[in-house]
């Protein structure tokens, strides 16, 4: 078997859980009760996305993909540094 097999073998059987993974975290960012437990499912979102993104561009053998997956990955650390940042910043009551 071939990489590209093996990488298309894995992506198709995968999609059913990413899908279900992604609507749970879709969920769990409308519904959820702190703002902590949104940034993590906007993480999960992000990280599984960026995996997904990763097996394409082996998939499909297009590097500039990877790029993207990395570059989406450091926004999503971003993300967490300001929401932490925010968070310091408040009172500990509030």
């Amino acid at each position: 078997m071939t990489v590209e097999g093996f990488v298309n073998t894995i992506i198709i059987a995968l999609l059913p859980a990413f899908i279900l993974s992604l609507s749970l975290y879709t969920v769990r960012v409308i519904k959820g009760p702190s703002i902590t437990d949104m940034v993590l499912a906007i993480d999960c979102i992000t990280y599984d996305l960026c995996f997904l993104i990763g097996l394409i561009s082996i998939l499909l053998k297009i590097g500039f993909l990877m790029v993207a997956a990395l570059s989406l990955a450091l926004w999503a650390y971003v993300l967490d540094l300001y929401v932490a940042k925010y968070l310091e910043g408040r009172e500990m009551g509030d």
